[in-house]
Parts: structure tokens; C-alpha cells; sequence
């Protein structure tokens, strides 16, 4: 029997009118029950396009998105109720009160735990009082909003930078709250962060979008010992290209008088690989830090006075 992904893009793009390329050009990769997946890139990379292409916010221009096997679009209804989000910069409608809020949701969804809701309030200590929204600090804010997200046990919860702008404790409170409610249930959970610590702390597997395709999809236990960093003189006369040609190869660029290039494998035996390939002796492969290797495989060239090549 075939298990329905939770959430699926097939051959995904999405392009703007203000864009000459499309921000989303091929992405496909779906998520299974229970599934912390991390989605990173740098800015503009199209997360916050593919989350709202998940939530029915947009239509593909190509390819399909399914979630539990339905479009978002089709049926917006039976996936909302199914589905919990917070994004960074969610709105709440500012005129209504803490209780409004609530009760709002509680008639909207059917399935609402109100034992979690007390629970969750308690935690943060929340004041549930005639507040209304807009006298809230950022941190409750976004408090509220999560315990709007999560109250009706969601069968996936996405989170767009949802702890942006928090302090490092609130952020981390936030963050791990949602984890151990939901996760522990069999929630799938996709979230995306520009703080390679929540990922490191939180996430299972992480997907890389870059030039509007994936450019990583591993687990994070594998990405941390299975990848590595060569470090090759561009004095050596060896181009990009033919690099980038080698085995396992992921990316290249330029960083003042070096090529740095991530490699899929052990740093041993890319060296080996490296030496064989390329006939250099002098070659540096090095395992490095996860917000360091997101730096290498994305980051722009570094070049001082040297062409490259």
C-alpha cells in the first residue's frame, strides 16, 4: 500500500511579472508523516513562494503541489483544517481581543483541543485578557499565533521564519514548543530559518533551494558527515569547470586566491578522489560546520585581483 505524502511539489515553478527568471524554476520533494524538514536559501531563493504555494496563497505556474493528495487551491477548505502556519510576518486582525481570537478558532475548527490551548497558555503565561492585538509585544504576538496554529492538532505545521526578530531565548522556546507538541504525534513539520542553530537543533532533513531548483535534499545526520569542503590554489591552473566535473561535486567558487568546492563524501577520500582526477598534490578537504557549508554551496564569489577562470 502507498503512503500519501503529507506535502508534494512535483516539477514546481512559479515566476513573477517584475522577474525575468521565474523565483521557483523545478522543485520537487515531498514530506512524510512525522518529518522535520528545514527548508533553507538565501534571500529570494523562493521559500516563503513555495510555502505560500502549499498554503493556496498561489498558483503554480507549472508542475503540481498536493497536500495529503489534494491542491490547495481545489480544495482550500479540507486542507486548512489540516494544516497549521505561522509566518514571520503574520498578521492577526489588530482590532480583535485574545479571547476574540481564540474563539474564533475554537468555532472554526472542530477539531480544537482546549486542554492544549490551557496548557500552552499556562506555559507562556499568557494574559487572556481584553487585549486586543495590536497592544501586544512581538514575542506575544507570535506566542498567539502559534497557539492558533497548533491548538487543532494539525496533521502538518509550517513555519516561514517564524521566530524572526525574537530574542535568542524566546526563539528557541518557540521553536521547541512546537516541535515537542507535534512531532511527538506524528505531525510533519516544514519550517524555514536563516538561524543555522534552530536547524541544527530541530531539523531532521534539510533542503536547499538555490537558481530555483533543490540543490540538497539529505537528512541532517548525513549532511554533517558525508559532505566536506576541497580547498585547491587557483595558482594550480585548475579551472572551475573542470572541478566541478569530479565525482560528487556540488559547487563551486571562487574565494581570493582558492576554489572552494563542496563534495559529496568523506574529506579523506575526496582528497584521494581530488589527486587522482585532478594530478594536484597541494589540496585541502576539510569537514565543516553546517551554517559554514550552507555559506560555501551559496555564497557569491570572493575574488581579489585574479580572473576566474
Amino acid at each position: 500500500m502507498t503512503t500519501v505524502p503529507v506535502l508534494q511539489f512535483e516539477h514546481v515553478a512559479r515566476g513573477y511579472a517584475t522577474y525575468v527568471r521565474p523565483v521557483i524554476a523545478d522543485v520537487s520533494f515531498a514530506i512524510g508523516r512525522g518529518e522535520v524538514v528545514a527548508l533553507l536559501g538565501r534571500n529570494g531563493s523562493g521559500k516563503t513562494t513555495l510555502v505560500n504555494l502549499a498554503m493556496g496563497m498561489l498558483h503554480p505556474d507549472a508542475g503540481t503541489v498536493r497536500l495529503f493528495g489534494l491542491s490547495p487551491t481545489e480544495h482550500p477548505v479540507a486542507v486548512k483544517r489540516r494544516v497549521g502556519y505561522v509566518a514571520e510576518d503574520q498578521m492577526l486582525p489588530p482590532t480583535m481581543t485574545v479571547p476574540e481570537i481564540l474563539a474564533f478558532h475554537r468555532a472554526v475548527f472542530p477539531t480544537w483541543d482546549a486542554v492544549l490551548e490551557r496548557q500552552l497558555l499556562d506555559r507562556f503565561a499568557f494574559p487572556v485578557r481584553p487585549y486586543p492585538i495590536d497592544v501586544l509585544s512581538k514575542g506575544q504576538a507570535r506566542q498567539l499565533a502559534l497557539i492558533c496554529a497548533v491548538c487543532h492538532r494539525p496533521e502538518l505545521l509550517i513555519l516561514d521564519e517564524p521566530a524572526g526578530g525574537l530574542d535568542p531565548a524566546a526563539r528557541r522556546e518557540f521553536l521547541e514548543t512546537s516541535i515537542q507538541l507535534l512531532n511527538r504525534e506524528g505531525t510533519a513539520i516544514l519550517f524555514s530559518s536563516h538561524h543555522m542553530t534552530d536547524v541544527e537543533r530541530l531539523g531532521g532533513r534539510v533542503v536547499v533551494l538555490n537558481d530555483g531548483c533543490v540543490a540538497l535534499d539529505e537528512p541532517l545526520d548525513a549532511l554533517r558527515e558525508s559532505h566536506c569542503v576541497a580547498m585547491i590554489p587557483r595558482s594550480s591552473g585548475v579551472s572551475s569547470a573542470a572541478i566541478g566535473e569530479v565525482a560528487g561535486c556540488l559547487h563551486v567558487r571562487g574565494v581570493l586566491g582558492e576554489w572552494h568546492a563542496v563534495f559529496r563524501g568523506p574529506p579523506s577520500a575526496v582528497a584521494d578522489l581530488l589527486r587522482g582526477s585532478l594530478h594536484l598534490a597541494d589540496i585541502s578537504c576539510t569537514s565543516v560546520p553546517l551554517e559554514e557549508l550552507f555559506i560555501e554551496l551559496l555564497g557569491d564569489e570572493r575574488l581579489a585581483g585574479t580572473g576566474a577562470a
